[in-house]
Order: C-alpha cells, then sequence, then structure tokens
C-alpha cells in the first residue's frame, strides 16, 4: 500500500521535470549551425571539411540554392579528378587532390573574403559564381578552352563576367586569385568604379598579407616596370590616369597604368588613407566619376603635380619584396 503511494506521487513530479525540460527546451532536436565549407566529390560523395569560422552564407542564397548550383556543376564537370567546395559566396572546383582544394578555399578564398569585407564591400555578388582552380598550365588552357570556349591571354588567370567565373591556374600562386575575388565585389558594390581603381585595388592585393587584422598590399613584380617609367617621364598625370576609360586604360600601355594604379593604392594605404578614399569616392561617384576630386581631398593637395612628384621620388625609393 505505501509502495503504490509513493508511486501515485512520483508519477506528477516525473510529469512536472518533463514539462520544464520542455519550456527550457522545446525542440530538442534543432541545433545552431555555422555555415562550413563543403567539399563534394565528382562521384558526389560528401566529405566533411575540417571545422572553420565561416562567414554566415548572403541572405539571398540559401543551402538548398548552393545544393541546386552543385548539381547542375556536377554536370560539366570534366572529369572525376575535380572535387566542388561550398565557400559562400562562391563554389570552388578544383583538379588538384580535394584536400588542396579545401585549403584553397579556406585559406585564400574564405580569408580575402572576409578581410576584403572589413574594409571596403557590404555586399556579396549578386549570384553564385564559381572559382575554377586548376592544378597547371596546361590544365589550365585545356579547360578553359573545353569549359569555356576561350583561349586565356593571361598565364594566371582572370574574371569572366559573362561566364560568371573566376578562371586560375592555381600553380602560380594565390595572388592573382586575390585579385580577381575583388572584380566580382566591386562590380556588384561599386558598378561605376573607373577602371584605375578597379584594377588598382584588384593589383595592390596580388601580393598581400595580414597586419594588423587587415589585409595589406606589399610591394610586387609591378614595381621595376613603373620605376623605369617614371625614371623615362612616361607616367601620365593622375588626372589623365583616372579619367581613362575600359579602352584607354587597357589598350594604351596597360602595364604602366596598372603599375601607377597600383602604387597609387600603396601609397594610400602605407598613409593609412586607402579605406577612407574608396568609402568617400563611392559615396560620391556622382558627382566625382573619376575619383580624382576625392582623391585631392584625400591628399590635401591641391597642386596635384607636386604630389606626383613627391609620389614619383617615394616610388623610387621602394624595393619589390620577393616572393
Amino acid at each position: 500500500m505505501i509502495k503504490r503511494h509513493q508511486v501515485l506521487l512520483l508519477v506528477p513530479l516525473a510529469l512536472l521535470v518533463l514539462v520544464l525540460l520542455h519550456r527550457l527546451n522545446p525542440f530538442p532536436n534543432k541545433t545552431k549551425h555555422r555555415a562550413h565549407p563543403i567539399v563534394v566529390e565528382a562521384s558526389t560523395r560528401a566529405v566533411e571539411p575540417s571545422p572553420s569560422d565561416a562567414p554566415a552564407q548572403p541572405a539571398s542564397f540559401t543551402d538548398a540554392d548552393f545544393a541546386k548550383h552543385v548539381e547542375q556543376l556536377r554536370k560539366k564537370l570534366p572529369s572525376d579528378e575535380f572535387s566542388i567546395v561550398i565557400q559562400p559566396p562562391f563554389v570552388v572546383i578544383g583538379d588538384e587532390p580535394a584536400q588542396a582544394v579545401r585549403e584553397h578555399s579556406e585559406n585564400t578564398v574564405k580569408w580575402a573574403v572576409d578581410k576584403l569585407k572589413q574594409d571596403f564591400f557590404s555586399k556579396d555578388p549578386k549570384e553564385i559564381l564559381d572559382i575554377w582552380l586548376f592544378k597547371d598550365a596546361e590544365s589550365y588552357q585545356k579547360h578553359a578552352l573545353l569549359l569555356f570556349g576561350e583561349k586565356p591571354t593571361t598565364p594566371y588567370g582572370y574574371y569572366s563576367s559573362a561566364h560568371k567565373s573566376l578562371i586560375m591556374n592555381i600553380s602560380t600562386g594565390g595572388g592573382t586569385l586575390v585579385h580577381e575575388i575583388v572584380h566580382p565585389f566591386m562590380e556588384t558594390n561599386f558598378p561605376a568604379c573607373p577602371p584605375w581603381l578597379n584594377e588598382g585595388l584588384g593589383s595592390l592585393y596580388e601580393q598581400c598579407g595580414e597586419v594588423d587584422g587587415h589585409i595589406h598590399g606589399f610591394t610586387n613584380w609591378r614595381l621595376p616596370g613603373l620605376q623605369a617609367a617614371i625614371k623615362s617621364g612616361n607616367v601620365p598625370s593622375f588626372k589623365i590616369l583616372t579619367a581613362l576609360d575600359s579602352n584607354g586604360f587597357y589598350n594604351e600601355d596597360k602595364g604602366t597604368n596598372y603599375g601607377q594604379s597600383r602604387y597609387l593604392c600603396y601609397y594610400l594605404q602605407q598613409r593609412g588613407l586607402l579605406t577612407k578614399f574608396y568609402r568617400e569616392f563611392q559615396a560620391h561617384q556622382k558627382q566625382d566619376p573619376t575619383g580624382y576630386r576625392t582623391l585631392r581631398k584625400i591628399l590635401g593637395s591641391v597642386d596635384m603635380k607636386a604630389f606626383k612628384r613627391k609620389w614619383e621620388k617615394y616610388v623610387l625609393g621602394l624595393t619589390q619584396v620577393s616572393s
């Protein structure tokens, strides 16, 4: 009889405990998830990536959007050597071993995206873009022609807005990859950006690292050519450089234009003015389409001829950092 009363007393107590637990955690099977890159082999077998602090996926693209994109991508893979890594806002595809592709996606793509968004860009590209990493020059040339119907004009890599892809010879290093990542972000965040800043910022990060928690460009292979142009008096005024349209920038003394743009950005970076200039220019681009007036304002320099002489002297004193 006593045991029966004990059981009757325990039943309501047990029910009370269950109610309290339910209130504390009403959906015990639901857990919070972080966005991690997902590696997918060409054979469709999923490989779990190592943990990372990948940023959340852009709100406009869901896991289902990326899954659908990967399914379509699988159909065009040239061989089973290729693996796929979802690294929002990109999808990375490569014909190196899957671990190497994963490392590129985390150590270069994710790092660059995080750092560029920290200092410059607030919005992700409007579409899911592919990053094709080909293991060597032969694979790069062969697959660019096979997949996109075009022969590369550069041995390093390029961004194709038409194909929604970054197409890279990754054996040349990750510098060009970071350069090209700048372009789709600029396309979305600053559509009217003139060529000099688009390429100046991109080429600044061809050789880069992290300084005080921020992305930082270092001197690189473009320096000797620019120094030679300065010595021969072939560097245009900044007013002319900033006013160049795409045809003028890419087809008229392209090497000097790239070098001058890069080392103008480098100069601004070294004086802590680059991010400030970018934001100021972006905000007032309609009133200042070339950025020249904003540049003068940020520099505090009315006499731009005098500044150019000062800048040239500065550039001539730089030395190239070895790769």
